[in-house]
Protein backbone atom coordinates (compact mmCIF):
# COMPACT_ATOMS: atom_id res chain seq x y z
CA UNK A 1 0.00 0.00 0.00
CA UNK A 2 2.79 2.47 0.74
CA UNK A 3 3.74 2.28 -2.88
CA UNK A 4 0.69 4.21 -3.56
CA UNK A 5 2.06 7.18 -1.77
CA UNK A 6 0.10 10.51 -2.93
CA UNK A 7 -2.03 8.35 -4.99
CA UNK A 8 -6.29 9.19 -5.57
CA UNK A 9 -8.31 6.51 -5.73
CA UNK A 10 -11.66 5.60 -6.49
CA UNK A 11 -13.33 2.86 -4.36
CA UNK A 12 -16.40 0.78 -4.96
CA UNK A 13 -17.84 1.63 -1.75
CA UNK A 14 -20.95 -1.21 -1.90
CA UNK A 15 -18.39 -3.73 -2.09
CA UNK A 16 -16.48 -2.24 0.88
CA UNK A 17 -19.39 -2.53 2.84
CA UNK A 18 -20.06 -5.93 2.08
CA UNK A 19 -16.76 -6.80 3.15
CA UNK A 20 -16.90 -4.95 5.96
CA UNK A 21 -20.43 -6.23 7.56
CA UNK A 22 -18.64 -9.86 7.14
CA UNK A 23 -15.10 -9.05 8.36
CA UNK A 24 -16.38 -7.06 11.30
CA UNK A 25 -17.66 -9.06 14.15
CA UNK A 26 -17.36 -9.68 17.65
CA UNK A 27 -15.64 -12.68 19.63
CA UNK A 28 -18.68 -14.53 19.46
CA UNK A 29 -18.93 -14.51 15.64
CA UNK A 30 -21.93 -11.43 15.79
CA UNK A 31 -21.98 -8.06 14.13
CA UNK A 32 -21.96 -5.38 16.18
CA UNK A 33 -24.61 -3.32 17.47
CA UNK A 34 -25.38 0.04 18.99
CA UNK A 35 -27.42 -0.04 22.35
CA UNK A 36 -30.47 0.11 20.16
CA UNK A 37 -29.68 -2.95 17.95
CA UNK A 38 -28.71 -1.33 14.54
CA UNK A 39 -25.61 -3.01 12.97
CA UNK A 40 -22.76 -1.29 13.18
CA UNK A 41 -19.99 -3.36 11.55
CA UNK A 42 -19.71 -0.92 8.35
CA UNK A 43 -19.21 1.61 10.08
CA UNK A 44 -16.39 0.89 12.14
CA UNK A 45 -15.19 -1.16 9.62
CA UNK A 46 -15.16 2.19 6.95
CA UNK A 47 -13.81 4.05 9.38
CA UNK A 48 -10.34 2.41 10.68
CA UNK A 49 -9.57 1.43 6.89
CA UNK A 50 -9.97 4.91 5.86
CA UNK A 51 -7.50 6.15 8.45
CA UNK A 52 -5.45 3.39 7.39
CA UNK A 53 -5.57 4.70 3.88
CA UNK A 54 -4.80 7.93 4.61
CA UNK A 55 -1.61 7.11 6.70
CA UNK A 56 -0.48 5.46 3.72
CA UNK A 57 -0.40 8.31 1.78
CA UNK A 58 -3.29 7.30 -0.16
CA UNK A 59 -6.32 10.16 -1.31
CA UNK A 60 -9.76 7.47 -1.10
CA UNK A 61 -12.97 8.40 -3.55
CA UNK A 62 -15.62 5.92 -2.72
CA UNK A 63 -18.04 5.66 -5.21
CA UNK A 64 -21.60 4.65 -4.08
CA UNK A 65 -23.93 2.89 -6.44
CA UNK A 66 -26.42 4.78 -8.67
CA UNK A 67 -29.62 2.94 -10.48
CA UNK A 68 -28.55 -0.29 -11.48
CA UNK A 69 -29.26 -0.94 -15.76
CA UNK A 70 -32.38 -2.78 -16.31
CA UNK A 71 -30.20 -5.56 -17.67
CA UNK A 72 -28.84 -6.17 -14.73
CA UNK A 73 -32.14 -6.99 -12.90
CA UNK A 74 -31.87 -10.78 -13.66
CA UNK A 75 -28.31 -10.83 -12.07
CA UNK A 76 -30.10 -9.10 -8.81
CA UNK A 77 -32.76 -11.25 -8.32
CA UNK A 78 -30.46 -14.28 -8.90
CA UNK A 79 -28.93 -12.97 -5.87
CA UNK A 80 -31.85 -11.86 -3.93
CA UNK A 81 -32.99 -15.57 -4.77
CA UNK A 82 -29.54 -17.27 -3.62
CA UNK A 83 -29.85 -15.23 -0.14
CA UNK A 84 -34.09 -16.16 0.73
CA UNK A 85 -32.42 -19.52 -0.36
CA UNK A 86 -29.07 -19.47 2.43
CA UNK A 87 -31.77 -17.57 5.13
CA UNK A 88 -34.17 -20.58 4.76
CA UNK A 89 -31.11 -22.86 5.10
CA UNK A 90 -29.82 -21.03 8.10
CA UNK A 91 -33.43 -20.99 9.80
CA UNK A 92 -33.66 -25.10 9.68
CA UNK A 93 -30.01 -24.94 11.07
CA UNK A 94 -30.53 -23.10 14.47
CA UNK A 95 -31.42 -25.82 16.21
CA UNK A 96 -29.10 -28.58 14.62
CA UNK A 97 -26.18 -26.85 13.35
CA UNK A 98 -22.95 -25.84 14.82
CA UNK A 99 -21.35 -22.10 15.08
CA UNK A 100 -19.62 -22.74 12.09
CA UNK A 101 -22.74 -23.73 9.55
CA UNK A 102 -24.62 -20.98 10.98
CA UNK A 103 -21.50 -18.33 10.25
CA UNK A 104 -21.28 -19.70 6.75
CA UNK A 105 -25.30 -19.67 5.74
CA UNK A 106 -25.47 -16.16 7.51
CA UNK A 107 -22.41 -14.72 5.25
CA UNK A 108 -24.38 -15.59 2.34
CA UNK A 109 -27.54 -13.43 3.62
CA UNK A 110 -25.41 -10.00 4.36
CA UNK A 111 -26.17 -7.06 2.38
CA UNK A 112 -25.90 -3.39 2.44
CA UNK A 113 -28.96 -1.74 3.28
CA UNK A 114 -30.17 1.59 1.73
CA UNK A 115 -30.25 2.38 5.37
CA UNK A 116 -26.61 1.55 6.17
CA UNK A 117 -25.22 2.57 2.83
CA UNK A 118 -26.82 6.70 4.08
CA UNK A 119 -24.54 6.28 7.33
CA UNK A 120 -21.67 5.12 5.20
CA UNK A 121 -21.98 8.44 3.29
CA UNK A 122 -22.33 10.56 6.34
CA UNK A 123 -19.37 9.18 8.44
CA UNK A 124 -16.65 9.75 4.91
CA UNK A 125 -18.23 12.84 5.02
CA UNK A 126 -17.59 13.64 8.34
CA UNK A 127 -14.18 12.00 7.66
CA UNK A 128 -13.73 14.29 4.50
CA UNK A 129 -13.34 12.83 2.00
CA UNK A 130 -18.76 1.96 -13.14
CA UNK A 131 -17.84 5.55 -12.19
CA UNK A 132 -14.70 4.42 -10.40
CA UNK A 133 -12.74 3.25 -13.65
CA UNK A 134 -14.00 6.14 -15.28
CA UNK A 135 -12.03 8.70 -12.79
CA UNK A 136 -9.35 6.47 -13.35
CA UNK A 137 -9.71 6.38 -16.94
CA UNK A 138 -9.93 10.13 -17.15
CA UNK A 139 -7.49 10.99 -14.96
CA UNK A 140 -9.25 12.02 -11.99
CA UNK A 141 -8.01 9.48 -9.97
CA UNK A 142 -4.97 7.16 -10.33
CA UNK A 143 -6.81 3.79 -9.85
CA UNK A 144 -9.96 1.50 -9.41
CA UNK A 145 -10.08 -0.30 -6.13
CA UNK A 146 -12.93 -3.19 -6.89
CA UNK A 147 -12.59 -6.46 -6.94
CA UNK A 148 -14.31 -7.13 -10.13
CA UNK A 149 -12.04 -8.43 -13.02
CA UNK A 150 -14.95 -6.86 -15.44
CA UNK A 151 -13.95 -3.50 -14.47
CA UNK A 152 -11.16 -4.28 -16.68
CA UNK A 153 -14.14 -3.64 -19.38
CA UNK A 154 -14.54 -0.19 -18.80
CA UNK A 155 -10.80 1.03 -19.62
CA UNK A 156 -9.24 1.88 -15.94
CA UNK A 157 -5.28 2.89 -16.71
CA UNK A 158 -5.11 0.66 -13.45
CA UNK A 159 -7.33 -1.74 -11.19
CA UNK A 160 -6.21 -2.31 -7.57
CA UNK A 161 -7.22 -5.36 -6.12
CA UNK A 162 -7.42 -6.09 -2.54
CA UNK A 163 -7.10 -2.63 -1.19
CA UNK A 164 -9.70 -2.77 1.01
CA UNK A 165 -9.53 -6.26 2.52
CA UNK A 166 -8.88 -6.67 5.93
CA UNK A 167 -5.13 -6.99 6.96
CA UNK A 168 -5.51 -10.20 8.81
CA UNK A 169 -6.12 -11.94 5.38
CA UNK A 170 -2.33 -10.03 4.84
CA UNK A 171 -3.35 -9.78 0.87
CA UNK A 172 -0.90 -7.87 -1.04
CA UNK A 173 -2.15 -5.47 -3.43
CA UNK A 174 -2.04 -6.51 -6.88
CA UNK A 175 -1.88 -3.48 -9.48
CA UNK A 176 -3.03 -4.42 -12.86
CA UNK A 177 -2.65 -2.21 -15.56
CA UNK A 178 -4.93 -2.50 -18.39
CA UNK A 179 -2.95 -1.49 -21.40
CA UNK A 180 -0.62 -4.61 -20.53
CA UNK A 181 -3.44 -7.31 -19.57
CA UNK A 182 -4.46 -6.57 -22.94
CA UNK A 183 -0.89 -7.00 -24.36
CA UNK A 184 -0.78 -9.99 -22.90
CA UNK A 185 -3.85 -11.99 -23.75
CA UNK A 186 -2.99 -9.94 -27.67
CA UNK A 187 -6.57 -8.59 -27.50
CA UNK A 188 -8.45 -5.30 -28.49
CA UNK A 189 -11.02 -4.23 -26.04
CA UNK A 190 -13.77 -5.38 -28.00
CA UNK A 191 -12.16 -8.60 -27.80
CA UNK A 192 -11.44 -8.45 -24.31
CA UNK A 193 -14.76 -7.42 -23.52
CA UNK A 194 -16.38 -10.14 -25.78
CA UNK A 195 -14.34 -12.70 -23.64
CA UNK A 196 -15.53 -11.24 -20.13
CA UNK A 197 -18.73 -11.88 -21.12
CA UNK A 198 -18.43 -15.27 -22.65
CA UNK A 199 -17.17 -15.72 -18.90
CA UNK A 200 -20.15 -14.46 -17.30
CA UNK A 201 -21.19 -10.95 -16.19
CA UNK A 202 -23.16 -8.88 -13.79
CA UNK A 203 -25.18 -8.41 -17.19
CA UNK A 204 -25.75 -12.17 -18.28
CA UNK A 205 -25.01 -15.73 -17.36
CA UNK A 206 -22.61 -17.45 -19.13
CA UNK A 207 -22.36 -20.66 -21.29
CA UNK A 208 -22.69 -23.33 -19.16
CA UNK A 209 -18.82 -25.29 -18.93
CA UNK A 210 -16.87 -22.71 -20.17
CA UNK A 211 -14.26 -21.28 -18.17
CA UNK A 212 -11.12 -19.18 -18.17
CA UNK A 213 -8.88 -21.30 -20.83
CA UNK A 214 -11.94 -22.79 -22.67
CA UNK A 215 -13.34 -19.04 -23.22
CA UNK A 216 -9.57 -17.55 -24.20
CA UNK A 217 -9.32 -20.96 -26.33
CA UNK A 218 -12.71 -20.15 -28.60
CA UNK A 219 -11.99 -16.40 -28.98
CA UNK A 220 -8.55 -17.00 -30.63
CA UNK A 221 -10.42 -19.42 -32.72
CA UNK A 222 -13.20 -17.55 -33.83
CA UNK A 223 -12.38 -14.11 -33.48
CA UNK A 224 -15.45 -12.57 -31.70
CA UNK A 225 -18.44 -13.51 -29.52
CA UNK A 226 -20.61 -12.90 -32.84
CA UNK A 227 -18.86 -15.48 -34.30
CA UNK A 228 -18.57 -17.61 -31.45
CA UNK A 229 -22.53 -17.71 -30.70
CA UNK A 230 -22.85 -18.74 -34.51
CA UNK A 231 -20.71 -21.23 -35.08
CA UNK A 232 -22.16 -23.37 -31.46
CA UNK A 233 -25.99 -22.56 -33.31
CA UNK A 234 -24.83 -23.89 -36.53
CA UNK A 235 -22.63 -26.81 -35.33
CA UNK A 236 -24.83 -28.53 -32.28
CA UNK A 237 -22.98 -31.86 -33.28
CA UNK A 238 -19.79 -30.57 -33.13
CA UNK A 239 -19.56 -29.46 -29.82
CA UNK A 240 -21.40 -29.72 -26.07
CA UNK A 241 -22.02 -26.27 -25.64
CA UNK A 242 -25.68 -24.55 -25.53
CA UNK A 243 -26.04 -20.43 -25.80
CA UNK A 244 -28.69 -19.81 -23.12
CA UNK A 245 -32.12 -18.98 -24.60
CA UNK A 246 -32.69 -15.10 -25.17
CA UNK A 247 -29.52 -14.35 -24.48
CA UNK A 248 -28.41 -10.70 -24.01
CA UNK A 249 -25.08 -10.99 -25.06
CA UNK A 250 -25.51 -7.96 -27.36
CA UNK A 251 -26.91 -5.61 -25.31
CA UNK A 252 -24.33 -6.51 -22.14
CA UNK A 253 -21.72 -5.22 -24.55
CA UNK A 254 -23.21 -2.50 -25.45
CA UNK A 255 -23.15 -0.96 -21.42
CA UNK A 256 -19.69 -2.15 -21.26
CA UNK A 257 -18.66 -0.06 -24.71
CA UNK A 258 -21.26 3.10 -23.66
CA UNK A 259 -21.68 2.88 -20.31
CA UNK A 260 -24.53 5.73 -18.12
CA UNK A 261 -21.75 7.41 -16.85
CA UNK A 262 -21.44 11.19 -14.84
CA UNK A 263 -19.65 13.65 -16.56
CA UNK A 264 -16.40 13.62 -15.23
CA UNK A 265 -16.33 17.65 -15.50
CA UNK A 266 -19.21 17.55 -13.50
CA UNK A 267 -17.30 15.81 -10.52
CA UNK A 268 -15.75 18.36 -8.10
CA UNK A 269 -12.88 16.27 -5.77
CA UNK A 270 -12.28 17.71 -2.81
CA UNK A 271 -10.14 16.16 0.51
CA UNK A 272 -10.72 18.47 3.72
CA UNK A 273 -9.72 18.05 7.41
CA UNK A 274 -12.46 15.91 9.51
CA UNK A 275 -15.29 16.95 11.43
CA UNK A 276 -14.26 15.86 14.91
CA UNK A 277 -17.46 16.91 17.09
CA UNK A 278 -19.55 15.42 13.92
CA UNK A 279 -17.73 12.46 14.18
CA UNK A 280 -18.05 12.19 17.68
CA UNK A 281 -21.65 13.06 17.47
CA UNK A 282 -22.60 10.36 14.97
CA UNK A 283 -20.19 7.73 15.92
CA UNK A 284 -20.06 7.99 19.70
CA UNK A 285 -23.77 9.58 20.89
CA UNK A 286 -25.37 7.79 17.99
CA UNK A 287 -23.86 4.59 17.63
CA UNK A 288 -22.19 3.68 20.93
CA UNK A 289 -18.68 3.51 20.14
CA UNK A 290 -15.70 4.32 22.75
CA UNK A 291 -15.09 8.53 22.51
CA UNK A 292 -11.57 7.83 23.25
CA UNK A 293 -11.31 5.59 19.81
CA UNK A 294 -13.02 7.30 17.50
CA UNK A 295 -10.98 11.15 18.57
CA UNK A 296 -7.62 9.06 18.51
CA UNK A 297 -8.72 7.57 14.96
CA UNK A 298 -9.96 11.70 13.62
CA UNK A 299 -6.64 12.78 14.91
CA UNK A 300 -4.66 10.05 13.17
CA UNK A 301 -6.92 11.82 10.43
CA UNK A 302 -6.01 15.00 10.78
CA UNK A 303 -2.34 14.24 11.23
CA UNK A 304 -2.02 12.03 8.19
CA UNK A 305 -3.68 14.91 6.06
CA UNK A 306 -1.53 17.37 7.01
CA UNK A 307 1.96 15.52 6.90
CA UNK A 308 0.22 14.08 3.04
CA UNK A 309 0.78 17.67 1.29
CA UNK A 310 4.12 16.35 -0.38
CA UNK A 311 3.79 15.34 -3.87
CA UNK A 312 4.90 12.44 -5.85
CA UNK A 313 8.36 12.42 -7.24
CA UNK A 314 6.96 11.38 -10.80
CA UNK A 315 4.69 14.49 -10.68
CA UNK A 316 7.56 16.77 -11.35
CA UNK A 317 9.27 14.84 -13.98
CA UNK A 318 8.38 13.30 -17.51
CA UNK A 319 9.70 9.34 -16.67
CA UNK A 320 11.22 8.25 -20.25
CA UNK A 321 12.07 4.79 -21.24
CA UNK A 322 16.11 4.29 -22.54
CA UNK A 323 17.79 1.56 -24.27
CA UNK A 324 20.14 -0.03 -22.12
CA UNK A 325 23.74 1.63 -22.92
CA UNK A 326 25.98 0.02 -25.13
CA UNK A 327 29.44 -1.28 -24.14
CA UNK A 328 32.17 1.27 -25.55
CA UNK A 329 34.47 -0.60 -27.70
CA UNK A 330 37.91 -1.43 -26.16
CA UNK A 331 41.02 -0.48 -27.76
CA UNK A 332 42.50 -3.89 -30.04
CA UNK A 333 45.28 -5.70 -28.13
CA UNK A 334 43.58 -4.71 -24.86
CA UNK A 335 40.74 -6.97 -24.87
CA UNK A 336 41.08 -10.52 -22.74
CA UNK A 337 44.64 -9.60 -21.69
CA UNK A 338 45.43 -9.78 -17.86
CA UNK A 339 47.98 -8.00 -16.14
CA UNK A 340 50.59 -11.08 -15.67
CA UNK A 341 51.85 -11.68 -12.73
CA UNK A 342 55.34 -11.26 -10.86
Amino acid sequence: MKSLFGRKVAIDASMCLYQYLIAVRQQDGQQLTSEDGETTSHLLGMFYRTIRMVENGLKPLYVFDGKPPVLKGGELEKRLLKRQEAEKQMAELKETGTAEELMKFEKRTVRASREQNAEAKKLLQLMAEAQCAELARSGKVFAAALEDMDTLCYEPKFLLRHLTVAEARKLPVDQIEFSEVLKGLDMDKLTFVDMCILLGCDYCETIKGVGPVTAYKLIKEHGSLDNIVEWIEKNPEKTKYKVPENWPYKEAKELFMNPELLNNDDVDVKWVEPNVDGLVEFMVKDKGFSEERIRSGAEKLKKSLKGGVQGRLDGFFTVVKLSPAKRKAEPKGKAGKKKAKK
